[in-house]
């Protein structure tokens, strides 16, 4: 048997484990760590100039931003939430820029962008069960 394809096999069911038994708040967090690793993995590929892996790693990167998007409460009038939103979406644009650009320092730009969103998520305090 492949060992590195055994390794990804027990990952994938790790980390499918972690999810089922995940809070909302924690998934979110999850979707962030995520997002840090594939910017990360992409800004690896830019310097080995490994196009089609650095185009993928952002794709991925793009998805989970949106996936973050796309959980926001837009009906709640809260303004920042509206700032969000904004921020997400800018996100987006930039990353799709550093791909076609091939700028390592935009993807260092929206890693630093959502390290600090992540940060204030990190912050929130969530109740854990009561005894």
């Amino acid at each position: 048997m492949n060992p590195m394809l055994a390794l990804r096999q027990y990952q994938k069911i790790g980390a499918q484990a972690q999810t089922s038994e995940a809070s909302p708040h924690r998934l979110v967090q999850m979707l962030m760590e995520g997002g840090l690793d594939r910017i990360a993995q992409a800004k690896g590929a830019l310097e080995r100039k490994d196009i089609p892996n650095r185009g993928i790693f952002i794709g991925k990167a793009i998805g989970i931003i949106g996936g973050l998007r796309e959980g926001l409460d837009l009906e709640n009038s809260l303004e920042s939430v509206g700032e969000l939103d904004n921020l997400y979406t800018y996100m987006m644009k930039r990353l799709t820029e550093a791909n076609v650009s091939a700028d390592p320092k935009i993807l260092d730009e929206v890693a630093d962008l959502l390290r600090t969103v992540k940060d204030g998520w990190d912050a929130i305090a969530v109740p854990g069960p009561q005894f």
